[in-house]
């Protein structure tokens, strides 16, 4: 009776040990994502060293996980070319100053400009100052990186801003291309116990869309600080408890430039890419009132299937969407090269999304702890 009910005791303090965790962990998470999104990074991106900052804090959140470097250190470093907007972000419409970000956009392919001119009405939504300016009215105001300047700049004006037809417009802004920005991808690993030369691997990115101006940046906290911490967290438990195979973790940078990140790293692995078991990528984790959706779902029907069977059995997240292969994140490139890979993102909850509005106090984390079982699960499952 006394060993049953130590037994009884054991089980109850391992209970209360286990979703103890899981409360630190959601509080960790929710301090990394607001750490990422903070002003001292800058969007995480091409202005004010936002995204070297951002490297440097991942790698030493690595270090005090306690994750082991692939060579002397956690980056991989590689460079290529931006168009950035480091300094002057004027607009004014018939006299109105515009808010950058919530009033405007500049084109990510714009070159620097300073005019004051007349608007000539092309059709309802687009207008031109002349041979090197042109003016779009959007319903949405969404941003992305580009590698060059064209010979146009193109100003992007949320219809809401201006109530008015636009007759003239000035406009101040600073563009620069650099053609050899440097950025990390920063790697650790958890070795292995038994097989330590096969690994899974948990990717995220971690770049964003950076600052527009001296003013405004772009927080990025679904997309991808969510993703990041949630690898973090991950890492954090796997520190604690050693898996037979080694699991890796990869957070890139130049996702947001065209996937330059992964790339680089498939054409410059750091271990041998057949050694891979399978790859996670987390990316927009941070809703799941609707579900979440599984990108490479019909590419890999039997790992899609081992998936559902654990969340089914735990009951975890609402509803898991198959989708087929898809170049819209990191995985992309690992599968091309024949390492089978999932894409996770999660759906519902705020339709931020390549804006200023993306911001940790939007974000309800709804389906983080379920996820994280998941991918432990799965984890566990797909290595027997």
């Amino acid at each position: 009776m006394k060993i049953q009910a130590a037994k009884h005791l054991s089980f109850i303090l391992l209970l209360i040990a286990f979703f103890k965790s899981y409360s630190q962990d959601s509080v960790y998470v929710r301090h990394t994502i607001d750490a990422l999104t903070a002003e001292k990074f800058w969007g995480r991106g091409y202005t004010k060293d936002g995204m070297a900052k951002a490297a440097e804090f991942l790698s030493l959140e690595y270090k005090k996980i306690g994750l082991l470097p692939i060579g002397n250190n956690y980056k991989q470093e590689f460079s290529y070319a931006v168009n950035t907007f480091p300094g002057k972000m004027l607009v004014k419409v018939n006299g109105k100053n515009l808010i950058p970000g919530k009033d405007f956009i500049v084109n990510n392919e714009s070159p620097s400009i300073r005019k004051k001119v007349p608007l000539m009405k092309v059709d309802s939504l687009k207008y031109i100052g002349g041979s090197n300016l042109q003016v779009v009215l959007k319903d949405k105001l969404t941003w992305s990186v580009a590698s060059e300047a064209q010979e146009i700049t193109q100003i992007d004006i949320n219809k809401k801003s201006i109530k008015e037809i636009p007759e003239n417009i000035e406009v101040d802004i600073e563009s620069k291309v650099i053609q050899n920005f440097k950025a990390s991808n920063i790697i650790g690993y958890v070795k292995g116990t038994k097989h330590p030369d096969s690994m899974l691997i948990i990717t995220a990115h971690y770049d964003h869309l950076g600052g527009m101006g001296l003013d405004t940046y772009f927080p990025g906290a679904n997309d991808n600080a969510a993703g990041v911490a949630t690898l973090l967290s991950i890492a954090k438990y796997y520190a604690r408890t050693p898996q037979p195979y080694s699991i890796g973790f990869i957070c890139f940078a130049g996702e947001e430039a065209g996937l330059l990140g992964s790339k680089y790293f498939t054409e410059n692995p750091l271990m041998p890419l057949g050694k891979i078991k399978f790859l996670l990528n987390l990316d927009l984790v941070g809703t799941g009132e609707s579900g979440m959706t599984v990108v490479n779902a019909s590419v890999y029907p039997k790992a899609f299937s081992i998936l559902n069977r654990i969340n089914e059995k735990q009951k975890l997240i609402t509803k898991i969407n198959p989708r087929g292969k898809a170049a819209n994140s990191d995985h992309y490139f690992f599968t091309e090269r024949g390492v089978p890979a999932f894409f996770f993102y999660t759906q519902g909850g705020i339709s931020a999304y390549h804006d200023v509005f993306d911001k940790p106090e939007t974000l309800p984390l709804t389906e983080y702890k379920d996820l994280f079982k998941l991918i432990i699960e799965f984890n566990k499952k797909i290595t027997e």
